[in-house]
């Protein structure tokens, strides 16, 4: 190891907290900032188990740079050394870190203040208490509110501010030096607007049909599962920029039922009308009738996964059925997975496995597909 000598001209306020020097507690300073930290070293005195104990400011700091401190750790071959590179770390993080920036200066509060009292307070539905973020709503022509966030920047309104909606599609504002949160809330309006027949298609589906995924639709969603029968569904994906349009349209369920489902959707393709609803479309195409929502007619669909007898897995509900029409016992892909792959006699290529179905003892297989983080 290095001598203290070297640690102190370095680190003047970085101190020895016993004899075999293991132990250094103090402060390191950087761009006119004070840091706490700590330091144990091993008996040793090797860096690479060496642990380090930081301020939670420091951490605020160092959040996103913890893979270098550690890998600096391991190559460095002394205390001192480290030190040099550890403070060459802080320096960028500070440089980098827009929340230990200086606080905006009075005019900014006035301003925004200002601002949101010629927008209306009753448009505010959020501010936190660094007057950094702040949400604001509107409700469209059928009374649906909406939320925009808005994460202000310390030059504001010099600088453009982030947002984040609950639309389906990116919502990019047009800035200037100019603007101001009533500018921005008024083209916030005018994208509310434009999503206003997006949002009646699926609001038509989420009150008329029985939507078996998502559970809990968000505004931004685009898809819907939708129940036709026992043991079939049909996946639709909405484009939210031409809404009336034919969805994306897949069938799940056995083959016995799926095919002539899709028969019909090919054949009646011509039917299709941007004057209906895409409900009604649907059900013109396909030749049925969506079951309702109520409870009473979701009792007489059998949707329980046949192994674990539960309807809902985590997050998944059963997506695999058995295709022989006498039994049409749906699983979920998990559960069925794993049973078959218990099975002495089933066999397994790659991710897809092949046995019986554990009702009818018929031909059955299923892919184990990896789920998106």
């Amino acid at each position: 190891m290095a001598n203290c000598e070297g640690l102190i001209n370095e680190c003047p306020l970085l101190i020895p907290q016993n004899k075999q020097k293991t132990v250094f507690d103090g402060f390191i300073m950087v761009k006119d900032k004070e840091f706490r930290i700590r330091i144990l070293l091993p008996e040793q005195k090797c860096l690479r188990n060496a642990r380090l104990q930081c301020s939670w400011q420091l951490k605020q700091v160092l959040r996103g740079y913890q893979h270098i401190v550690k890998q600096r750790l391991q190559h460095c071959s002394d205390l001192v050394s480290f030190m040099l590179e550890f403070k060459t770390v802080l320096e960028i993080a500070l440089r980098n870190k827009n929340d230990l920036a200086a606080p905006p200066p009075p005019q900014y509060y006035a301003q925004l203040i200002k601002e949101i009292e010629s927008l209306g307070w009753d448009k505010l539905a959020y501010m936190d208490a660094e007057f950094r973020t702040i949400k604001l709503k509107a409700e469209d022509s059928a009374g649906r509110e909406h939320m925009i966030t808005i994460k202000l920047k310390s030059k504001y309104p010099a600088e453009s501010p982030d947002c984040s909606t609950d639309f389906p599609v990116p919502f990019v504002i047009s800035w200037t030096q100019q603007s101001c949160l009533m500018h921005l809330h008024s083209q916030f309006l005018a994208a509310v607007e434009s999503l206003q027949e997006f949002w009646d298609v699926m609001d038509e589906i989420d009150e008329k049909t029985w939507v078996l995924e998502p559970e809990k639709p968000a505004r931004a969603t685009t898809t819907r599962r939708i129940a036709i029968g026992n043991n079939v569904s049909i996946n639709i994906e909405v484009d939210p920029r031409h809404p009336k349009m034919l969805p994306e349209c897949c069938f799940l369920g056995a083959d016995h039922v799926v095919t002539p489902l899709r028969n019909k959707l090919n054949a009646n393709l011509h039917l299709w009308s941007p004057e209906c609803t895409v409900l009604q479309n649907l059900k013109d195409m396909l030749e049925v009738d969506f079951p309702s929502p109520d409870s009473h007619e979701k009792s007489s669909f059998s949707m329980e996964c046949g192994i674990c007898y539960a309807y809902r897995l985590a997050s998944s509900i059963p997506d695999q059925v058995c295709d022989d029409p006498r039994c049409g016992q749906p699983f979920h892909q998990e559960c069925l997975y794993e049973w078959l792959r218990g099975l002495p006699h089933s066999r397994q290529s790659f991710n897809v496995i092949f046995g019986e179905c554990p009702y009818c003892n018929k031909p059955i297989t299923v892919k184990m597909t990896v789920k998106k983080s």
